[in-house]
């Protein structure tokens, strides 16, 4: 390690300070170190128990934090889950629908097929009716005037 030796600027050091680099290249010491750290923590150092105590509240409270925020996101995506699967499922069903439907409107259209000859006749059927009543009120108008006629040509006899 290049900042253990860059470090090491007096000779007369305790063995223990040339085993714990960190120690002896502190910030708070004086000598620099490769850490972009801003942190105050010095390992020897006594820290006051009130914050340790914060610290590892914080820590507790961030992590209990960090933990709800996870379950919260899986259980919206086990919600997801399940409306993806049901919706799935109903898909599925709406599609056995659709195909049901399409296979009775094929069979629909061969009767209405098979049917059609038939439908053309009672077409014309219906027309021929049509103008037979016509006829037959012709023929009734006619037999109106012809008895209208006789009742008057026998009135006239007498």
């Amino acid at each position: 390690m290049a900042s253990s030796e860059s470090c090491h600027v007096e000779s007369d050091k305790t063995e223990q300070e040339i085993k714990s680099p960190s120690v002896e290249c502190s910030p708070k010491k004086g000598f620099t170190t490769l850490s972009t750290s801003t942190s105050s923590y010095e390992p020897l150092e006594t820290h006051d128990p009130t914050l340790n105590r914060l610290a590892v509240t914080m820590f507790q409270k961030v992590h209990e934090y960090l933990q709800a925020e996870l379950t919260s996101s899986e259980s919206e995506y086990q919600l997801l889950e399940q409306m993806n699967k049901v919706t799935a499922d109903k898909y599925r069903d709406l599609t056995q629908v659709a195909a049901n439907v399409g296979k009775g409107i094929i069979e629909l259209n061969a009767k209405f097929k098979s049917l059609e000859v038939y439908l053309e006749q009672i077409d014309q059927i219906e027309d021929n009716i049509s103008k037979l009543e016509h006829a037959a009120y012709k023929l009734d108008a006619y037999t109106v005037r012809l008895e209208n006629k006789f009742k008057a040509l026998t009135a006239e006899k007498r």
